[in-house]
């Protein structure tokens, strides 16, 4: 049954409406249905008598996001990495420089760009590294902040109210993490990533923890959960989801070799569907449907053409593609897999 306001003359005003602004949008995406059951959404705001309170967090939630969106949509053909870290850090400390220079690597060597909250600290070092060409910087409004650091452009700075909002879009809009020392928000931003990725409400993306030898940052964090996997709180294969390195070189090749075959993933009809760079051999597949077995529910791993719902959605029908049935809970095995496969493209 179609979202609808269930009163004849609205519902045609709405669709009079969409029809009209879609007609001076040139080369739109038809997406109008669901930009038609936003304006239901908000108009039924009216008839619930939703407080001012919440009407004025809903319409800056959705502002945002759309902002945001727009602001990095014509960059959606270039990877980028989020970068988190402490506002606190000197430039003098090593983690800084190690920032700066991760930052660098991934932007000059490989084409990376770089999201951060666009304070001061790491984030700073991550944006003066990479520069301000391939840069952008996800800002919270805070009051004791001020604003973006000097390393990035106005135009790719985006300000948030809210912090949810930030979040959603730096999950996603990123296609790897990388976290260097810090307080509340960088463990807030690292367990939210694993808990979004363990629970299947995220992609699987590469996170590697860096810090410079000798901190003990990582290292205490580590123990953390070594006791969330005695105390089984956790899976031991969770541990899976991230790497910890002091070392910048094992820490770019853990992203870069992360899409060395495999590219992208999605369910269809429950099913999870392997989009690839590269074909991959019958071979392969039946060793990797013995070796994970345990998280294949029936059937094996096997290639197959883009499925309808991916021509519908033009969703990288070109590339080869593999599928199985998962099961839906094993996403730090899940992780080994795709390892596996972007390991046969040494």
């Amino acid at each position: 049954m179609a979202y609808r306001i269930n009163n004849a003359e609205i519902d045609q005003q709405i669709d009079r409406l969409v029809a009209g602004v879609v007609a001076t949008a040139d080369g739109y995406v038809d997406d109008t249905d669901l930009v038609r059951e936003i304006i239901v959404t908000a108009l039924k705001l009216i008839k619930d008598k939703t407080t001012r309170a919440d009407v004025k967090m809903m319409n800056t939630a959705l502002k945002e996001l759309r902002y945001s969106s727009l602001v990095v949509s014509p960059f959606q053909d270039s990877s980028r990495v989020a970068v988190y870290g402490s506002a606190r850090t000197d430039p003098k400390d090593p983690n800084y420089t190690m920032a700066e220079l991760f930052s660098r690597r991934m932007a000059l060597d490989h084409g990376w760009m770089v999201i951060t909250g666009a304070g001061p600290g790491i984030m700073e070092a991550a944006n003066k590294g990479a520069g301000a060409d391939a840069s952008f910087g996800f800002n919270i409004r805070l009051p004791f902040e001020n604003g973006a650091n000097e390393y990035l452009s106005p135009g790719k700075v985006i300000n948030f109210k809210y912090f949810f909002t930030r979040k959603v879009q730096f999950v996603k809009e990123s296609s790897a993490f990388a976290l260097f020392p810090g307080g509340f928000g960088t463990l807030d931003e690292a367990f939210e990533l694993l808990t979004l990725i363990q629970t299947g409400k995220s992609d699987l993306h590469p996170i590697v923890m860096i810090e410079n030898e000798g901190t003990g940052y990582w290292g205490a964090w580590e123990a953390l959960c070594d006791a969330l996997v005695t105390q089984g709180m956790i899976s031991a294969s969770d541990r899976n989801l991230y790497m910890v390195t002091t070392d910048l070189d094992e820490a770019i090749e853990e992203i870069m070799h992360f899409y060395r075959v495999y590219h992208s993933q999605r369910f269809v009809d429950g099913i999870l569907i392997l989009r690839l760079h590269r074909e991959v051999s019958e071979q392969l597949l039946a060793d990797l449907s013995t070796e994970f077995s345990d998280i294949i529910r029936t059937g094996s791993i096997d290639k197959i053409p883009a499925t309808q719902d991916e021509v519908d959605t033009d969703d990288y029908v070109d590339l080869p593609r593999i599928s199985f049935d998962f099961d839906l809970r094993s996403y730090g095995r899940l992780r080994v897999l795709i390892n596996r496969l972007n390991d046969s493209a040494k």
